[in-house]
């Protein structure tokens, strides 16, 4: 029989337990975790962010024409899906990352973001759909966003080439896609059609080689 190191069983278990026991994070404990990028944290529970390489796409795009817009007219701060804020005062300890967002200029004490979590909600916070996410997960953060008086919220969804646009008195406007986000009041000047960040229609291969339909291409031979 072969030999077995008891110890080692007793490591194992330890490690075990460990983990188990671990069931609630602190915001200190989301910045130091090697992944924690990839996660918000609600009710102590660290929640995966599953976003898809489409929504990933369109956010980014968004992000740069905020930030070349907002650089070149100095208003404030574009933050990427990484940043994170703890500024919601009915529940300390919530951490929200906004797939895209922007603070004003002149809010944040010293000039600069803090290194660690943002303590004051976002000007403009904006969250692309993606087929992870789920009715009641969306709901429940935009529910935050609205408890801190978020000025300007972007919903976008690639999908049905929508987006929806929520301002803090309470008015809502549905986008299409030829139809342009605009900063308002809170990015004044910036104009961006939805239709260019959104990813570029595919047409059928059917339709693309039918000769019978207006404009179709004969098949090659």
């Amino acid at each position: 029989m072969p030999f077995q190191n008891p110890r080692a069983g007793m490591r194992r278990q330890i490690v075990s337990t460990m983990i188990e026991a671990r069931t609630c994070y602190t915001p200190e404990d989301l910045l130091t975790l090697q992944d924690g990028k990839m996660y918000e944290l609600v009710d102590g529970r660290l929640v995966e962010r599953n976003m898809g390489m489409e929504s990933s796409w369109v956010g980014s795009r968004l992000l740069s024409r905020l930030e070349r817009y907002s650089e070149e007219n100095q208003l404030g701060w574009v933050f990427a899906a990484d940043s994170g804020y703890q500024c919601f005062p009915h529940e300390p300890s919530l951490v929200r990352r906004p797939d895209v967002s922007f603070v004003k200029a002149g809010r944040y004490p010293k000039a600069a973001p803090p290194r660690g979590w943002s303590r004051i909600p976002p000007d403009l916070a904006i969250e692309v759909v993606s087929p992870n996410d789920t009715v009641y997960g969306l709901d429940e953060k935009l529910g935050d966003y609205r408890r801190v008086e978020v000025p300007l919220i972007w919903v976008i969804n690639p999908e049905s080439r929508t987006a929806i646009v929520y301002r803090r008195d309470g008015s809502v406007s549905f986008l299409r896609e030829a139809a342009e986000l605009e900063g308002e009041d809170i990015v004044p000047g910036f104009r961006c059609p939805l239709r260019e960040i959104l990813p570029p229609l595919i047409q059928p291969a059917q339709e693309r080689t039918d000769p019978t339909r207006p404009g179709g291409n004969e098949p090659s031979e």
